[in-house]
Order: structure tokens, then C-alpha cells, then sequence
């Protein structure tokens, strides 16, 4: 066993962005400024987006986007089960109604074979969620958008440097939003952004992230400035920092040595437990893309075991390896069950998925010796606990 706890992720800080926010620190200038607009530009140009808007999340850009596009009450959204809860919530808080479509076993994305038969005539939008950091199956998504009109928002939180049949997450003809949350793979601590290349889109949403204001802060009070501004419409308080993009300036650079080291790992679990029969494995899609491995989700099959999901993570902790739950599945928890009923078992997959599924460490500081000592653990525990 391990001496030390390996967590299930850290981030990777280095000491360029640590002078980066020395740097901001001591200009007297750390909230929205020229550095946010730095790593905005970066952004943007680094996945292909002609507009790009910083924000405080990726749970403030679904909010904003689907406040731009007007969603209210009795709005249909088609989206995923299996995703952090934030994606389904911001529907609800903005009016609408999620309407859930099942997902594809090995991948866990949303199924898009299983979105027509959800869409009625109260759909206006699909939201895909890139799961773990693999693209879903865009074009016959697309597809569906053009012969019904529908608006296609990507939840991209996992997919910074994915790629769809070449082309990159961000650059498609859709809105886009990413999360760079600390366990992404590259983080401002907290942010978002929404690329999108829809000029009007990015414009409201802009305005929406802060006060509805038609200047922001930096550009009134910076020497070339007038402290003079307007609010054209009522807004939020869901700006980034320049604090916070110190950090993606210097991180951005590093995203794809970062997902190398990442899909190094993933493969290296992959091969190491591929005879076992009480996991299943994550898979790739059959079309051309690039994965960029925010998690490595195993399924543990506890049907083949004589403890669950969570008395398996508690096993792995006690062998001093961290694990995460990503996800349990969204209509599993209490006030969608309540609220948002599902009939029973119209979502097989994501069902036998929520039950099963565990993250496993996985980030770009972790050696070898640290996914050996992962792959050993796991199967100490499978091996005490065989059936």
C-alpha cells in the first residue's frame, strides 16, 4: 500500500502562473482588466472561436447563453442525464424543461440516435455534455438541429483541446462553453468561458456577465477611460478576474503537453486492467477525434462483487488512492427524482452507469509509479471482494 494519499486530481501550478498573479497583485489591478482580455484572445484563438466570453464559470455561461436565447417557460431542452447537476439546473432556474435522452454505454455521452424520439414541438435547444473529455457524435446532432431549429450549446467543461473529426471543441457551429474549474484540465481556480460564433450571442451575453454595463470596469477606469457608462439591460455579477486569468495565461500553453500526460495514464489503466471482468473500461468513439482525458471512469461491475460502488471507493481510500463520483446520474438525485420524475427504465444506460461509476486519479503531475500504485490497489480490492 501506499504510504502517501494520492488524490484523485490536483492541479498543476507552476511558477510563471505563480508570477503572473505576483504580477497582478502588485499592479493594483485584480479584478476584470488586461489580463482577462489577454487570455480571452488566447482562448478563443486556440479553439477556434471568433468570439470568446470570460466568465466566473462554466455554470454562469449555461446560465448566460440560455438567457441570451430567450429560453422561458415551457421551453424544451434535450440534454444528458450523466453530468454534473449544474447542466440541467440552469434550465430549470431559466424556465425550462429538461427532457433527458439516454446515453451511450462505453462513451457515456448522450446517445444521438435516441434525441429525435425527445423532440417535440416545445424544443428549442440540445445540449450534448463532451463526457470525461471525448467528443460526442456531433454531426448527426447537427443534423437534427437544421431539420427541426434547434440551437446547439456544447457543455465543452471537459472538453478544453478535444477535437471532432479534426476539427477543435470550440470551433464548431455552436455555442460552446468550458469550465476551468481545478480538477480541468487547465484552471483560473475558477472561470468559464463561451465560444460561439455568433457575434450577437457573445454581445448580450457580455452584457449580461456584468450588470448589464456597456463598459467594463478596466476600460472606465484605465488613464484612457471615462468613468461614464450605461446599462442597456439587467445583468449579473459573473465576470473573471484578472487574478484568476493570470493563472490561464500561462496555463493555456501547457494544455496539450497536459493532455498527452493524461492520455499516457489512461492508456497505461486501460492495458492494466483490461482482463478484468469486474470493470468496464471507458471506450472510444468510432469516428476520428481527439480525447482530451479529463477523467478515466471505469464502471465497477457490482454485480460480479460483494460491495457496492461507494464501499469500493471506500476500499481504494483506505489503500490511500482518492477516487471521485462523476456523476451520479442527474434524475437519481433527490429533487429531479421529486420533481422531474423519469419512468422507469427509460434511461437503462445512464441507470447502470450511475450505479457503478467511479474516477480513478488521473493528472498531468502523476508518474507511473503513481498509476501502478492505483492499478495494484484496485486489484487488491477486486480480489478481496470477488464474489
Amino acid at each position: 500500500m501506499r504510504s502517501e494519499f494520492l488524490p484523485f486530481s490536483t492541479p498543476t501550478i507552476e511558477e510563471a502562473e505563480i508570477n503572473e498573479v505576483v504580477d497582478c497583485l502588485r499592479s493594483g489591478w485584480i479584478t476584470t482588466g488586461p489580463k482577462v482580455k489577454r487570455f480571452e484572445e488566447a482562448f478563443g484563438a486556440y479553439v477556434g472561436a471568433p468570439f470568446a466570453v470570460p466568465l466566473s464559470s462554466a455554470t454562469a455561461g449555461l446560465h448566460l447563453t440560455l438567457l441570451a436565447l430567450k429560453i422561458q417557460e415551457g421551453d424544451e431542452i434535450i440534454t444528458t442525464p450523466m453530468t454534473f447537476v449544474s447542466t440541467v439546473s440552469m434550465i430549470v432556474l431559466c424556465g425550462g424543461t429538461p427532457v433527458f435522452a439516454d446515453i451511450e454505454p462505453g462513451t457515456l455521452n448522450i446517445d444521438a440516435t435516441k434525441i429525435r424520439e425527445k423532440i417535440s414541438s416545445r424544443t428549442r435547444a440540445i445540449i450534448p455534455v463532451h463526457f470525461a473529455g471525448q467528443s460526442c457524435d456531433m454531426d448527426p446532432i447537427f443534423s437534427l438541429a437544421t431539420e427541426f431549429g434547434l440551437t446547439v450549446i456544447e457543455d465543452a467543461a471537459h472538453a478544453a483541446g478535444s477535437e471532432y473529426k479534426g476539427q477543435r471543441i470550440g470551433s464548431l457551429d455552436s455555442i460552446s462553453i468550458f469550465s476551468f474549474h481545478p480538477n480541468k484540465n487547465i484552471t483560473t481556480g475558477e472561470g468559464g468561458m463561451v465560444c460561439t460564433r455568433d457575434e450577437a450571442l457573445a454581445e448580450e451575453v457580455s452584457l449580461l456577465k456584468f450588470h448589464g454595463m456597456n463598459r467594463e470596469a478596466w476600460k472606465r477606469f484605465a488613464a484612457s477611460g471615462t468613468p461614464n457608462y450605461d446599462i442597456v439591460l439587467p445583468g449579473f455579477k459573473y465576470n473573471m478576474m484578472d487574478i484568476q486569468a493570470a493563472l490561464g495565461i500561462h496555463q493555456l500553453p501547457k494544455l496539450d503537453g497536459f493532455i498527452n500526460k493524461r492520455q499516457e495514464i489512461a492508456e497505461f489503466y486501460s492495458h492494466a486492467f483490461a482482463d478484468l471482468p469486474e470493470l468496464a473500461l471507458p471506450t472510444y468513439a468510432p469516428f476520428v477525434q481527439r480525447h482530451a482525458w479529463h477523467l478515466y471512469t471505469p464502471l465497477v461491475r457490482i454485480e460480479k462483487l460483494t460491495i457496492d460502488r461507494d464501499q469500493f471507493m471506500t476500499a481504494l481510500k483506505q489503500e490511500n488512492i482518492g477516487t471521485g463520483l462523476h456523476y451520479k446520474a442527474v434524475h437519481h438525485h433527490t429533487w429531479y427524482k421529486e420533481n422531474l420524475p423519469q419512468p422507469e427504465g427509460s434511461l437503462s444506460n445512464a441507470d447502470y452507469a450511475s450505479d457503478r461509476i467511479l474516477s480513478l486519479p488521473l493528472f498531468p503531475k502523476m508518474t507511473l509509479d503513481d498509476a501502478s500504485d492505483v492499478v495494484e490497489a484496485v486489484k487488491r480490492v477486486i480480489t478481496r471482494c470477488r464474489k
